[in-house]
């Protein structure tokens, strides 16, 4: 009986036999997590927090998407789990079948995705199997990374600066076919190197957050770091912060990590971090109710972090959850220093009191994803060792459900993989020596 040719693929793959993958058939079908659009109210009058991306999530067989011009079908190894998996499997802040129906209108190829069910996943790592037409740089065979940013450039606005293309999306969170899934559907310059010392599920999981940190904090789109800012990074330990606060050391800044657990402030420091808040230990609560801030307890957070810095202000903000701290945020932030905010993980209605903004003259930067420049530096980043991974656990594709549910809890630390095509952990690995230079770090966060 002949094998199906997913079977193959993989094989070939784990086999090391990357050649033959040009003249193996493309499969008619694949496993890939979706949600539905038929469900999209399932959680109707739930809290947020109730809401069980286990019941959304499924392991559906779907067709392979027709492959155009300027696109790459990659077979793909493993995937990791991000917030906007979270939000599409509890439908907030809207279900992502809008984004999928206004990308289709766009053009008979952009059709395709204007589907009953949604692909998700915005990471990978895996194996290219085709390319379509006008693709010059990558082939068959070649073992790449994605990152999640979705263009057309069709018109000026993305030509300086991609993120600001009028058709800019997010890879399976505003597209189909995304990466949780056995094969994945990409845009030939969504593609980068897979760095050769890591597995599989440790390449999948740095994409998204990595180059969302890169811009936000390095970039001259975003906070623009330099060698001595005071840096207050929220959820440090987290799949953002875990790579602001690599950046902060790297960069020669000062981190101040802010963590929910003794555990998560202990992980702070095996990357290096001296000063760490436990938000949790110190009973920090910055609104009183629902609807009512306490000023006070911005002051008493501002007065332990220059307790920590020896009377200094953070110069940049690191901010991704929102509601919850903005308003400590633009407190914290020093006379002329930079709030820069990339995500609403608590909330996107923020409240700040604005006399300390516009009287301080600090400044809020809006910074979301990155542009292909700043995804390759911050892949080669990695790639060079010079940043690493925070996996902390991996699952097979069929528990994709409960890796989501883990991330929506902030039961995790770091990053939460996704075995899709690997049979296992620990594959993939090519450059063995670099490896073992970095072991140590690459591993920090494993088990945690």
């Amino acid at each position: 009986m002949a094998q199906h040719p997913l079977r193959e693929i993989q094989h070939a793959v784990l086999t090391d036999n990357l050649d033959a993958l040009a003249s193996l058939p493309v499969p008619e079908s694949y496993r890939g997590v979706t949600v539905h659009a038929d469900e999209t109210e399932m959680f109707a009058g739930l809290p947020t927090r109730d809401k069980d991306p286990r019941e959304a999530l499924h392991v559906d067989e779907v067709p392979t998407p027709e492959l155009g011009p300027g696109e790459a079908l990659v077979a793909v190894m493993a995937s990791a789990i991000n917030y906007n998996t979270v939000w599409t499997s509890i439908f907030e802040p809207l279900p992502t079948f809008a984004f999928l129906r206004r990308y289709g209108r766009l053009s008979p190829l952009a059709k395709r995705h204007d589907l009953p069910y949604h692909v998700v996943g915005s990471d990978l790592a895996g194996v290219v199997l085709r390319t379509g037409p006008g693709v010059h740089t990558w082939r068959p065979g070649q073992e790449v990374v994605a990152h999640c940013l979705s263009v057309e450039l069709e018109g000026p606005d993305g030509h300086n600066d991609t993120m600001l293309d009028s058709e800019q999306r997010i890879w399976g969170f505003e597209t189909n076919f995304g990466g949780l899934a056995e094969l994945a559907l990409v845009k030939a310059n969504q593609l980068m190197p897979k760095p050769t010392h890591l597995t599989w599920e440790e390449a999948a999981c740095p994409g998204l957050v990595n180059s969302t940190a890169y811009r936000q904090l390095v970039s001259r789109n975003g906070a623009d770091l330099k060698q001595g800012d005071v840096v207050l990074i929220w959820g440090a330990s987290g799949g953002l912060g875990s790579y602001a606060t690599q950046y902060a050391l790297n960069g020669g800044a000062i981190p101040v990590c802010v963590v929910s657990s003794p555990e998560k402030a202990e992980i702070c420091r095996r990357m290096g971090a001296e000063l760490v808040i436990d938000r949790v230990a110190e009973g920090y609560r910055f609104w009183k109710d629902e609807h009512t801030q306490d000023p006070k307890e911005w002051q008493r957070f501002g007065a332990r972090i220059r307790e920590l810095t020896g009377g200094e202000d953070p110069d940049i903000v690191f901010e991704h959850p929102g509601r919850e701290t903005f308003g400590a945020s633009v407190y914290a932030a020093r006379k002329g220093g930079t709030v820069v905010t990339c995500a609403s993980t608590s909330g996107y209605l923020h409240q700040y009191d604005n006399r300390y903004l516009w009287m301080n003259l600090k400044r809020i930067i809006g910074s979301h994803f990155a542009n292909y420049r700043e995804s390759w530096e911050a892949n080669r980043l990695v790639a060079k060792g010079h940043v690493h991974p925070t996996l902390s656990r991996a699952y097979p594709l069929t528990e994709t459900g409960q890796a989501a549910l883990d991330v929506h809890r902030n039961a995790h630390q770091g990053k939460v993989g996704v075995l899709c095509l690997a049979p296992e952990e620990g594959l993939g690995v090519r450059d063995r020596e670099l490896r073992d230079r970095h072991h140590a770090a690459i591993n920090r966060f494993r088990g945690a």
